[in-house]
Parts: C-alpha cells; sequence; structure tokens
C-alpha cells in the first residue's frame, strides 16, 4: 500500500514539473551559495594549517630582536653553544611570493617538507645547488631566481617557497642575516640565561604570536553570514514551493483519507518525498558551489594576503567538510521549509481540506501570530542597537532585524493594499486592490525573498561605499608625501639623503618596532617634526594641538583599534617602554587590524634605539618625481622597486580593499537574482490556480489582454511597496554592520554616508527584476484559451 500512496503523492510533481523545477533550483541555488562561500573558507583555513604544519607559526615560541631588525648569524651560534635549542628562519617575498629559509638539522619537529627521516635527499638539501620545496603555482615565481633544483611539494603552505636558509638569504640579499629564530619547547639543564646571551633578544611567546587565523575569522565571519543570508533567501523559495504544493494536493489528501490512508503514513510518505529532493538538490548545489567557489577565490586569496598578509591558496579543492555540510543545510532547509506546511496538513480537518480560500484565510489565522513575533524580533533587534558590543550580538542582532522585518512585510503591504482599496474609484480598481490581497499569501514569501534582497544590496552597497569615500580621504590623509623610497641598508640610506636634499623640500624617515602596547601588540612610529601630519592628520578624538604636545615628548598618538580594544581614551595613560605618556589624541587608521601608537623621532630614539632609518617619505613638487627616481636610478644605480610614488601607492591600496568587497558583493547580486526567480516561479505556480478568480473577471468585460496587463501592473505594485520597506531595513543593515559588526571584527567604526543615486538605481532594478517575472506569467494569461476559462463554470469549485 505504501508504495501505491508514494506513486500518487509523486504523480503531483509529474503533472507540475514547473513547480517541481521551482522547488529543485530554489533549493539548488540556496545550497549553491552557501556551500560556495564554505568552500572558499575551508580552502583558506586549510592554507592556514598547512602554513602552521610547514612553518611552525603559531605552534612554537620565537626570538626576534626587541628592535625588530634582523640579527646575526653570530648570535644564533652564541645561543645554541649556550645550550639554546633555536633553529634559524630567514623570510621575505620574492616575485610575489613568501620565501622562507629553513634549517632541518635544528628545526623542532622537523618542520618543513624535507624531514631527514622521511627518504629525503638530505645531502644535495644542503649542497652547493640544494633544493627548493613549492607548490606548483609558488614555484614559478622563483623558477628563473635560483639553480637549485625545484621539488613539487603539494603539503607546502600556499604561495609559499621552502628552501635552505643559505640560499633564502642569497635570493633575498640577507647574507649574515636571521629574521627569527624558532625555540624548540625542550629546555636543556644548564641553559644560560637570555640576557647573558643575547640580551637584545626577547622570547614571543605561542599565545603572542600573530595568528593569521585570528586575524582573518572576522573577514570569515562575514562571508559566512552573507551566505547563509542568500541561503535564507533561497530556502523562502523553497518554503513557497513547498507551501503551494500542499495547498494544490488538498484535495488529493481529502481523497486518500477518505479512502483510509492513515494521516501518519501519507505523512511520512511525503517526508521522504521531500528528503529525496533534498538530496537531489543538494548534490546540484554543491557542485553550483564548486563554480562560484572557483570564480571568487583568487579575489578572496588576494584580499587575504593583501590586507592581512595571509597566504590562501587560488585553486580549490573538494574537500568533504564543505559539501557535506552543503548536502546537510539543503536537507535541513527542506525540513525547516515543509515544517509549516506538515504542521497545516496534521490539523486539517478531513472533509475541509480543498476549500477554494484555503490559503488566503489560513494566511489570516497565521497573521496574529505571524505579527506578535515580528514585534518581538524587531524589539530585540532594538535593545541589541543599545547594548551590542561583540560580534555575536551584532550578528543576532541583524538576524533578528531582517527576519522580523520578513515577518513584517505581508502585514504592512496588507495594510497598504487596503488603504489602496479603500480609497479605489471603480469596480474595476477595487477589484484590483482586492484580487492583489487575495493573491499576497501565495507571493509573500517570494516577496520576503525580494525583500532580504533589496536589503542586503542596500547595506552592502552603503558599506562599501562609506568605506570607498573614507578610505579615499584616509590616503589623501596619510599618504601625503609624492614620493616613497626604502634603501637596502644605513649606508645607501645615507648616499641617497645626500643626493636628494637638495632637490626635496623634507626628508621624512619611517621608522617603526613592534611592541606590546597596553596589553596588545602594536607597531610603535616615531614621528618627525613637520608640517606634513601637523597639516593633513585628522583626529576622532583629541586635546587642543595634539602634535604639539607630541613634539614636546609629553604624549602619545594611538590609533582607533587600540584605543577600542583597551577602552583607552584620550587622557589615559599608556606606558612604552617603562615610560609613562599621556595619550593626545586617537586616530583613524583604517584597514589595519592591529594597534599602533605614534612618538616623538627623537623620544623614539632614545626608547628603542632603532638602526638606521632604511624608508623615507619625500615632499617635492609631483611633476619633479619622474626627474628625480630617474636621476636616482642613473647615478646611485638605485633599483626602480625602491621607490614608489603616491598614486602608485593609492592605486595599490584601494584595490586591494575594492578585493575586500568584491566577494559580498557578488553575493548580493546573486540573491537579488535568485529573489527575481522566485517572484517567476510563485507567479507561474499561481497562474494555474487563479483561474477560478479570474474567470469571473473576463466573464464580466475584461479582455484576456487586460488581465495580463493588470498581472504585470500587480507585480510593480507589490515589488515598489517592497522597495519601500527595504530601503530602510537595508540603512539600518548597512549601520549595523559599520557601527557594530566593524567595530568587533577590525576595532574600527567608519562614518556612514547616504547614496540617493545609487538607491535609486537599485530601486529601478528591483521593479525590472519584478515586471521581467510577472512578463512571462502576463503572457500565458493573456493567452489563456477562452475554454479553459470557460471549464471554471463547468465544475463545482
Amino acid at each position: 500500500m505504501t508504495g501505491h500512496v508514494f506513486r500518487t503523492v509523486l504523480s503531483h510533481w509529474w503533472r507540475n514539473p514547473l513547480q517541481l523545477c521551482t522547488l529543485l533550483m530554489g533549493l539548488s541555488l540556496a545550497t549553491a551559495l552557501w556551500s560556495g562561500v564554505q568552500a572558499i573558507n575551508a580552502e583558506a583555513r586549510a592554507s592556514y594549517d598547512a602554513a602552521a604544519a610547514t612553518l611552525g607559526e603559531g605552534q612554537f615560541a620565537q626570538l626576534r630582536r626587541k628592535d625588530g631588525a634582523p640579527m646575526t648569524e653570530a648570535t644564533f651560534v652564541s645561543l645554541r653553544r649556550a645550550g639554546w635549542l633555536v633553529s634559524p628562519v630567514v623570510e621575505g617575498r620574492i616575485n610575489g611570493v613568501r620565501l622562507v629559509g629553513l634549517d632541518p638539522v635544528t628545526a623542532p619537529g622537523g618542520l618543513g617538507p624535507v624531514p631527514l627521516d622521511g627518504g629525503a635527499d638530505a645531502g644535495r638539501f644542503f649542497s652547493g645547488v640544494g633544493q627548493v620545496y613549492a607548490t606548483e603555482d609558488a614555484m614559478d615565481a622563483v623558477a628563473t631566481e635560483t639553480d637549485a633544483e625545484l621539488l613539487l611539494a603539494p603539503e607546502t603552505a600556499a604561495n609559499t617557497v621552502i628552501t635552505d636558509v643559505r640560499i633564502a638569504q642569497d635570493l633575498l640579499d640577507k647574507q649574515g642575516q636571521i629574521d627569527r629564530l624558532i625555540l624548540s619547547p625542550e629546555t636543556p639543564l644548564g641553559r644560560a640565561e637570555l640576557e647573558a646571551v643575547a640580551p637584545d633578544l626577547s622570547i614571543i611567546a605561542v599565545q603572542d604570536n600573530t595568528d593569521v587565523g585570528q586575524l582573518t575569522a572576522s573577514f570569515h565571519l562575514n562571508l559566512t553570514a552573507f551566505g547563509f543570508l542568500s541561503f535564507a533567501v533561497g530556502i523562502f523559495i523553497v518554503n513557497g514551493a513547498i507551501g503551494l504544493a500542499f495547498e494544490q494536493r488538498r484535495g488529493m489528501v481529502r481523497t486518500m483519507r477518505a479512502v483510509g490512508v492513515p494521516l501518519h503514513q501519507l505523512m511520512l510518505v511525503m517526508a521522504l518525498e521531500l528528503l529525496v529532493f533534498g538530496l537531489i538538490a543538494g548534490a546540484i548545489g554543491v557542485v553550483l558551489g564548486y563554480i562560484i567557489a572557483t570564480l571568487l577565490l583568487p579575489d578572496v586569496a588576494a584580499t587575504l594576503r593583501g590586507l592581512y598578509g595571509a597566504d590562501v591558496s587560488g585553486s580549490l579543492q573538494l574537500r568533504p567538510v564543505w559539501w557535506l555540510s552543503g548536502l546537510a543545510i539543503s536537507v535541513g532547509g527542506v525540513v525547516v521549509a515543509a515544517i509549516g506546511a506538515f504542521w497545516t496538513l496534521s490539523k486539517m480537518p478531513l472533509l475541509s481540506g480543498a476549500h477554494q480560500r484555503a490559503m488566503a484565510m489560513a494566511a489570516q489565522r497565521r497573521s496574529v501570530w505571524q505579527g506578535g513575533l515580528a514585534i518581538c524580533l524587531l524589539a530585540l533587534a532594538a535593545v541589541l542597537a543599545v547594548t551590542a558590543d561583540g560580534l555575536a550580538s551584532g550578528f543576532v542582532m541583524l538576524g533578528a532585524l531582517l527576519v522580523g522585518a520578513a515577518l513584517a512585510l505581508p502585514l504592512l503591504l496588507d495594510r497598504s493594499l487596503a488603504f489602496g482599496q479603500a480609497r479605489a474609484a471603480g469596480p474595476i480598481a477595487q477589484w484590483f486592490w482586492a484580487d492583489t490581497r487575495q493573491q499576497l499569501p501565495g507571493l509573500s514569501l517570494a516577496l520576503m525573498a525580494l525583500l532580504l534582497a533589496i536589503a542586503a544590496n542596500v547595506g552592502v552597497s552603503t558599506m562599501v561605499s562609506s568605506f570607498r569615500t573614507t578610505f579615499v580621504d584616509f590616503l589623501d590623509q596619510r599618504l601625503a608625501s609624492e614620493l616613497y623610497l626604502t634603501t637596502e641598508d644605513g649606508a645607501q640610506a645615507e648616499e641617497v639623503i645626500a643626493f636628494v636634499t637638495p632637490r626635496v623640500d623634507a626628508i621624512l624617515p619611517i621608522q617603526s618596532v613592534d611592541r606590546t602596547v597596553l596589553g596588545l601588540p602594536t607597531e610603535v612610529f616615531g614621528a618627525r617634526n613637520h608640517g606634513t601630519t601637523r597639516d593633513n592628520w585628522q583626529f576622532l578624538s583629541a586635546i587642543d594641538a595634539p602634535w604639539d604636545a607630541v613634539h614636546k615628548g609629553d604624549g602619545v598618538l594611538i590609533n582607533e583599534q587600540l584605543a577600542r580594544r583597551t577602552e583607552t581614551a584620550v587622557g589615559d595613560v599608556a606606558t612604552i617602554k617603562g615610560r609613562a605618556f599621556p595619550v593626545v589624541g586617537i586616530y583613524g587608521d583604517y584597514g589595519n587590524p592591529i594597534g599602533q601608537a605614534i612618538l616623538k623621532e627623537e623620544v623614539f630614539k632614545d626608547l628603542f634605539q632603532p638602526p638606521p632609518a632604511t624608508e623615507f617619505g619625500l615632499r617635492l613638487p609631483a611633476k619633479e618625481v619622474a626627474q628625480l627616481v630617474a636621476d636616482m636610478e642613473t647615478e646611485l644605480g638605485l633599483s626602480p622597486n625602491r621607490t614608489i610614488n603616491q598614486a602608485a601607492i593609492k592605486e595599490l591600496s584601494l584595490g586591494i580593499f575594492e578585493r575586500t568587497f568584491s566577494v559580498t558583493a557578488a553575493l548580493n547580486i546573486l540573491t537579488l537574482a535568485v529573489a527575481g526567480f522566485a517572484i517567476l516561479m510563485s507567479l507561474l505556480t499561481l497562474a494555474t490556480m487563479r483561474l477560478p478568480q479570474l474567470a469571473p473577471a473576463w466573464a464580466l468585460g475584461l479582455t484576456r489582454a487586460e488581465l495580463g496587463r493588470y498581472e504585470l501592473i500587480r507585480a510593480l505594485v507589490l515589488a515598489a511597496l517592497t522597495f519601500i520597506v527595504a530601503l530602510p531595513l537595508g540603512l539600518a543593515l548597512a549601520w549595523i554592520l559599520l557601527a557594530v559588526v566593524n567595530v568587533a571584527a577590525f576595532g574600527w567604526k567608519l562614518p556612514m554616508f547616504f547614496f540617493p543615486v545609487d538607491y535609486l538605481s537599485l530601486g529601478a532594478l528591483a521593479l525590472i527584476a519584478a515586471v521581467t517575472a510577472a512578463f512571462w506569467p502576463a503572457v500565458k494569461l493573456s493567452r489563456t484559451p477562452p475554454a479553459e476559462l470557460l471549464k471554471v463554470f463547468a465544475h463545482e469549485r
């Protein structure tokens, strides 16, 4: 008997292939957007894990010089002789990839791809020729730079080349220098004190090391949030398709129950049916997600590399962690979407299941509960707007606001349509408004999807545009020097300074050390007393004349990230290397993931005794920059890659931050497309069901063409009303992202700007999408044969 019931239930889809297509495509698209984001995140995390496994990042304590400069090989030898189990590391970048030199003999745990007990040719690795290990992509970057043997090592960290310390020193021009020492966790007896052997070094504990996963966690969390939003939009489509299918099968359910099929057996068969659909759609969605991730991953990798210095593979692998989650969320989405329909089925009276206006009547009964839940969620969002202070509470507020607004949308639209109906003049206008209200339950889920898509577009476009506006102004402020140059060492710096001094207005050295300030890792800079900073620097809060206080040696400036994370305000005290400085100003430092502090140049040198500066900003007329660069290259032999003009830095910086939001922008475009598809499928599904309501209007004198035009007008009106609701929702979304999520994730807050022209353009696109979606159903309606309309009156309804 179960087989017959199953075939009978499936027969509905055989007669309605378009509705089946709606269900499968809606679920597939939702799964594709989610699994695509998860594939990107999984690839990034795998790259972080590979870096940790290959290079020991985050696993072992390290020794670095206190001033941040490289150490000599003699220091390494002294430490080994004193009983310190340390291993040298030389690192830098060459042709866009990270080059790391290791010593596998002394490295703890056999770090790197050359374990001496794994059959590798250690003699060749240490020979004059040497070996270089890398992934296929990274290998091309060094193929022309070295004569060493190139070996493919897929387990190597992304965008990273591993070789012997000696080869790395030659390639990076760091002969005799070591950047850091990896410290083995084993502590031999009788080991000398560090201060006695190398007093200029400090131990950086494991927990104090910069963990790429922590720096990038917020970025991936944002991706996940938008992926889930896209999935939610798709689930609205699935919910609508399942709900309409249940409504259409009310008569079949009534008949089957009347002939003796138990309700529990019927519900079990329908659940099995949806499970099969969920697995099929999930498999399709995983494939589509793979394609989406493949297209977006290069931009994500460029963003993480440029913004955070994190190397992520640009190629995608099929990892179980994301494709299994894609299948799971597909099945879970079907379950969530079907809960309401199964609840209605379980409570449906045996002989009243095929009532014509069942959908509208059920919607009226649910409206009170739906409105109450919407009010509760919106109230929760309002409370969190005042109290939220972290990522978790920020995203809870975001979810409460979006879900609450989506639930409130049908009620707002119903009241708006009732207002239009009450003021309609003439029977046709009154019929139009009343008929639109009656179709609202069937279209509400598609309109909710459109609401979320428009709101996401408004919110993200506002955030990106606000960010771009602020960041361009920030670059103009911070990149005031017309030319920036980097020298190889102090000797070359002196030569360059002597050459350019008569030809420039000012030479501003750029020096910094990494220290712990207010308990957090911080870049400490020394600033020269010059009008460049006084004239261009903008502060979020500061005392009067903050630069005067700094250049008197009586104050320090800190960035917004450090101030927020340590709850430091102007007037508080920051201790730097044992000396207390009052905070005289807090400045915006957009895009920087760590803290920053600025001292007077002389105070900076007294505290840290840094090596001679090798980086400088030069002030001179912009028209003279090209000639000065050419003269330095000709007369001093300065390499072209040692100089960067202001325009090039701005272009590079803006390029990085444009990539930062390219992924979320792409997701929002996809959600808007999915929402348009939802409207199309809902209208097509409703077309046949609406014939009993349209046939009387046709019989009373409205032509089929007029009915089709009214369908287009109805879609236009509903889309316009949805956009009116979505605009303030999107602006609230932007505020949450800028003032709550961004602060919790990155430590800085962006000012919010408004872009009316962009909103009007988006509104026009939403209307076009709605009308385009309604065009096909309207054409089908206008071409409905009169015989089909007459059949309405031939059967009992």
